[in-house]
């Protein structure tokens, strides 16, 4: 029995960039805050480049904790999501042309959001990762770490509870 071959490197990843660019492009809050997302096979990391207007304390200068907050939201909801939409974007039953499109998946809605604030935030730019900590039906937990320099020094932590939505329509 002959294995069917394999789709070429070069058309999966131009399906994964065109889901997660799709994803991440349907949310306006997202591009005000000027995150971006680098994706290395299934796992994401959140950019949030610096701004003059993500400064909370100019005395010191730090970055605003409700930017923080809701870089590690985003994070989260992002990292989520993508992890729910994962295999069917590997399997092409979810099209990036329908996502381009404004045709996206429901995302995930907070049901709580707790973030620790370990460190000031420097006037750089901040990483930050999710990791998915349990993903049911109808609700998942998502733990979220930010970093700027060093990724053994978070500047931020936080751990969220999400309603998962609907999959069947």
């Amino acid at each position: 029995m002959a294995r069917p071959r394999p789709e070429p490197v070069q058309v999966v990843k131009q399906r994964r960039d065109a889901a997660l660019n799709a994803l991440v492009h349907g949310v306006p809050y997202i591009q005000f805050l000027g995150i971006e997302f680098d994706r290395r096979g299934d796992e994401l990391t959140s950019v949030m480049p610096f701004a003059d207007r993500l400064i909370g304390n100019p005395i010191l200068p730090a970055l605003h904790g409700g930017a923080t907050a809701a870089f590690l939201e985003v994070t989260a909801i992002i990292g989520l999501s993508w992890s729910m939409l994962w295999d069917q974007i590997e399997s092409g039953a979810l099209d990036p042309d329908d996502l381009a499109q404004g045709k996206l998946p429901r995302l995930p809605k907070t049901i709580d959001f707790t973030v620790d604030y370990l460190r000031s935030g420097l006037p750089r730019d901040a990483y930050a990762r999710a990791q998915v900590a349990r993903s049911g039906r109808r609700y998942a937990s998502v733990h979220v770490e930010a970093w700027q320099d060093n990724r053994a020094r978070p500047f931020a932590q936080a751990s969220g509870h999400f309603l998962m939505p609907r999959r069947d329509g």
